[in-house]
């Protein structure tokens, strides 16, 4: 994208993401879209855990303007396979830019300085140093981003506006999907071919890093997997 787009305050995105969130609600995904790319081009970005492609596909579509769709991967160094090469997978076909984040440590590093596994001792910092600290410092060109959360995935993103304000980092956060239940994505993906990662197919409902995820059984919600046994649901990427 190579469109010059306005400076805005940081009131003036506060208001703008209020006021979308209200008049969006029950627009499409896709609308949506078009919305965030329209009114901030190059300063716009789509995050992607690589789970799927659809919030990526559906940007590349909503996207008329010059360039590409940047779309934001954060590669923690404890990714399953499957998830890398989904990345490369939609680097390859799809009509974005594939930007990857790293951590400022590799695994390696943060071993040495704080022991081996620290995902098992204090999940928490490791998600801090690995997915949020990447995240916001990659984020700081931007002054919206999307993501692909639903509401139906959890108790704690039942709320989540289609558009809202993150008052951690001070931008717009948009989720084009939010409404969307499991069937409509599964749908989207059968109608316009979109990548998925293989693990969907292998017993997981929502795919994290290798070390903290695993399948979900019958009954169970799909972040049932991730931090199995322990109170957190969440990374901290959204609250």
């Amino acid at each position: 994208m190579t469109a010059l787009q306005e400076e805005r305050t940081e009131e003036d995105l506060k208001n703008l993401a209020e006021r979308a969130g209200r008049d969006l609600e029950d627009a499409s995904a896709l609308e949506i879209l078009r919305w965030a790319t329209d009114t901030f081009g190059g300063k716009f970005c789509v995050t992607s855990s690589m789970e799927d492609a659809v919030v990526a596909h559906l940007a590349s579509r909503a996207f008329t303007g010059e360039g590409r769709v940047d779309v934001v991967f954060l590669d923690t160094g404890y990714h399953f396979p499957e998830t890398i090469g989904t990345r490369d997978a939609v680097e390859a076909v799809m009509d974005v830019n594939v930007i990857t984040l790293t951590p400022r440590r590799t695994v390696a590093e943060q071993d040495a300085e704080f022991g081996p596994k620290l995902h098992d001792r204090d999940p928490d910092l490791c998600c801090a140093m690995r997915k949020v600290q990447p995240l916001e410092e990659g984020l700081t060109a931007y002054d919206a981003w999307a993501t692909g959360l639903r509401r139906d995935e959890s108790p704690t993103r039942a709320n989540t506006p289609v558009v809202g304000w993150d008052e951690k980092r001070r931008k717009v956060k948009i989720a084009p999907i939010a409404r969307w239940t499991q069937d409509d994505v599964d749908a989207y993906v059968a109608e316009h071919g979109v990548l998925t990662n293989p693990l969907l197919t292998d017993g997981y409902a929502s795919v994290g890093c290798a070390p903290c995820t695993r399948r979900v059984l019958a009954g169970e919600d799909a972040r049932a997997g991730r931090w199995a046994g322990r109170s957190k649901t969440e990374c901290g990427l959204h609250g």
